[in-house]
């Protein structure tokens, strides 16, 4: 690594054309699932990377969707994001990217597409990106349903991994995240005219609000942290009919493997109230928590360059979301998170990043980097079998 302070007066020269780009970003909507767009912010972010990297991308559809690799024969380290985010398509006419004074706002500007613009710059301060293996996909914010298999192939091959999304709002790093489930529960009843006999059904709707009830005893359970939270929920067809059917949605958030199987046991273990009702449960674990254990040693590198480039107070936060690091870190491949931008508010119409804090945020990437690059490996892992 350059000298510390040479590193950082780089990163200070590539503010503006950091902010330009950020624009350019968050111009390019990417609503999950939405190909047109997704493939058009694809196509920008392959011309950067190339630019950086001087190798092209690798675009590896699975379903449809386009995940952006540039792998690297002997990966001593790779950089993890995702470029799609929460916000439909359209969002960008209400609430364009906006910036005032040291903060810039706009869809997805935080989570994560500050992150990947600040990547490209420390690339570019890097001398040799020969080790380095770079992976943008696109689905994150579903579940990384499409990704996940691309995700933990180029893991296994990495000595390293860091992953881009946001510090928090203070700037520190993530070490520590919660793993989470995703479940759908599915209530079948029998439909009946609600208002000439409608005890001749069996009410769809009734019989999933005693399961809501039942979910938040799951969460009450643990003092740890645990949360069972019913989200999207849908029943019934017409309002003098008695609901035949019922879906809802259940996010679980736990600190432990151990709190997610329980909480998995006790959800596959519910049991109807209405007599003829019917229960059938889909989804599972998606996410294994990421452990701060395995993350240390990558936190502590990360505090001496901090310091080397004048970042003081940099510690390691426990995240309750997940990201795609809790699949590298389940795989036992040191991850640390957290070393995309500066913000907060993400998911939200107040995300917004501090433009003041891409140049630090960006040396620290660029000598995490370097310095990672350098550190001998047993031997290449093969990327002859990559698509």
């Amino acid at each position: 690594m350059d000298h510390p302070r040479s590193l950082l007066n780089a990163a200070e020269r590539l503010h503006t054309d950091m902010v330009d780009r950020l624009g350019t970003l968050v111009a390019r909507e990417s609503a999950p699932g939405a190909l047109p767009q997704l493939e058009s912010c694809a196509d920008l972010l392959a011309r950067w990377g190339e630019e950086v990297l001087g190798r092209p991308a690798r675009r590896v559809v699975v379903d449809g969707l386009p995940h952006l690799l540039w792998p690297a024969a002997d990966q001593r380290v790779l950089l993890l994001g995702h470029f799609d985010t929460v916000f439909p398509v359209g969002t960008i006419g209400s609430r364009p990217f906006s910036v005032a004074g040291d903060v810039a706002t706009g869809p997805g500007v935080c989570d994560m597409k500050a992150g990947i613009v600040q990547m490209f710059a420390a690339l570019r301060l890097i001398g040799d990106t020969s080790a380095v293996g770079v992976l943008l996909t696109c689905d994150e914010e579903s579940g990384s349903v499409t990704s996940r298999q691309l995700i933990e192939r180029e893991a296994r091959r990495s000595g390293a991994v860091l992953v881009l999304e946001a510090a928090t709002p203070d700037g520190h790093v993530k070490v520590a995240r919660k793993g989470g489930s995703v479940y759908r529960l599915i209530v079948s009843g029998r439909a009946a005219h609600a208002g000439v006999e409608p005890q001749r059904g069996v009410n769809a709707t009734v019989e999933v609000a005693h399961q809501v009830l039942s979910l938040g005893a799951l969460g009450a359970a643990d003092s740890g942290g645990t949360s069972v939270t019913p989200t999207l929920l849908s029943a019934g067809t017409t309002t003098n009919t008695v609901p035949e059917r019922a879906s809802l949605a259940v996010d679980v958030r736990a600190w432990t493997t151990d709190e997610l199987e329980r909480v998995d046991h006790a959800i596959r273990g519910l049991v109807p109230f209405l007599p003829e009702a019917t229960l059938d449960v889909q989804g599972g674990i998606n996410r294994y928590p990421m452990s701060a254990e395995l993350s240390r040693p990558l936190l502590e590198l990360a505090q001496s360059i901090a310091g080397q480039l004048g970042i003081g107070g940099l510690l390691g936060a426990y995240a309750a979301g997940a990201s795609d690091g809790n699949f590298t870190a389940a795989l036992g491949v040191p991850t640390l998170d957290g070393l995309g931008a500066v913000g907060g508010g993400a998911h939200s119409a107040e995300e917004y990043v501090c433009l003041d804090r891409m140049p630090e945020r960006t040396a620290l990437l660029a000598g995490l980097v370097d310095a990672l690059s350098t550190v001998e490996r047993a031997g290449p892992r093969p990327i002859d079998e990559i698509p």
